[in-house]
């Protein structure tokens, strides 16, 4: 008697929730992670569940959201091979990741977006590695738009500005751009760098301090970005908004407050005054970042 593999039996088991209405167009479906913790399996299995309902068109990645019921019909299937294209494939790779995070790329996903093989893919990019490389250089091949501001701190925060918003859009790629030691030879990113530092020329910094300039404005946008890819991996695996995982904390909060034990952070406890937000927290720390670089700069300022 032939084992169905685990993968065919979990898709299976999504398949009926589909079927019985128990999830609907547009509903989430158990992302890669939470497939792994109700089933016992790996993840490489997890991806191939989702993959084989994509290629029924049961299922779709949404950008942000993750991978939902597909509006009712199915989507056409790519015909094997003809379609490939480096490009293509890009693309295919930062809409999947956009919506389930870089845990669910896998060249065997890919192709199975693709409904080829995962050979013919490595005809077209040649790793993971590299995909991953090849991903991030297309996200920075923009750059603001708009006239250039006067100024090295407008300049610089319209930088840090554009930078955010790569992140915000793509929240992958603070991690996968995250080694600050060790960067990826990536031609467009380095244009994002030759823009910063050509921001501080001429304001009499040396190069060192010019170059940690540079990487602590990077730094810091990648640290907040982070927090948004967590956020979003968070939503992906409990189905609930950062509302609605506060409020079915409120309990626990209230166990904690009735302690008197943090009689600073309890005052913040059941008020609606606070409400924490990534962009305004952005925000708010790059105006300070940028003061501390004011300073370095007027102290460099020949006497």
């Amino acid at each position: 008697m032939t084992t169905e593999p685990p993968y065919l039996r979990i898709a299976g088991e999504i398949r009926r929730r589909i079927a019985s209405g128990e999830l609907g167009p547009g509903d989430a479906v158990p992302s890669t992670r939470r497939i792994t913790q109700e089933w016992g399996v790996a993840m490489a299995t997890a991806t191939k569940a989702l993959g084989a309902l994509n290629q029924e068109g049961l299922v779709q990645a949404v950008p942000g959201i993750g991978t939902v019921v597909a509006e009712s019909g199915r989507k056409p299937a790519p015909a094997p091979g003809r379609q490939l294209s480096r490009e293509r494939v890009i693309r295919t790779a930062i809409e999947l990741v956009d919506a389930e995070g870089l845990a669910a790329l896998s060249m065997r996903r890919i192709a199975t977006e693709f409904g080829t093989s995962t050979m013919a893919l490595y005809r077209h990019v040649p790793s993971k590695g590299e995909l991953v490389r090849l991903m991030s250089e297309s996200v920075f091949g923009s750059g603001p738009t708009g006239p250039r501001p006067t100024g090295w701190r407008p300049r610089l925060e319209r930088e840090a500005r554009w930078l955010w918003r790569q992140y915000a859009q793509h929240p992958w790629l603070a991690r996968a751009m995250a080694g600050l030691t060790r960067p990826m030879a990536s031609p467009n990113a380095m244009q994002y760098t030759e823009r910063v530092l050509a921001t501080l020329t001429g304001l009499d910094l040396t190069p060192e301090q010019m170059l940690h300039v540079h990487l602590t404005v990077l730094a810091y946008a990648q640290g907040i970005a982070m927090a948004a890819e967590l956020e979003a991996q968070a939503r992906q695996d409990s189905g609930m908004t950062a509302e609605e995982w506060m409020t079915s904390m409120e309990p626990r909060m209230d166990a904690i407050q009735a302690t008197a034990a943090y009689p600073v952070l309890s005052t913040f406890f059941g008020t609606d005054d606070f409400e924490l937000e990534l962009g305004t927290l952005f925000e708010f720390g790059l105006a300070r970042v940028l003061d501390g670089v004011e300073g370095l700069v007027e102290g460099a300022k020949p006497a």
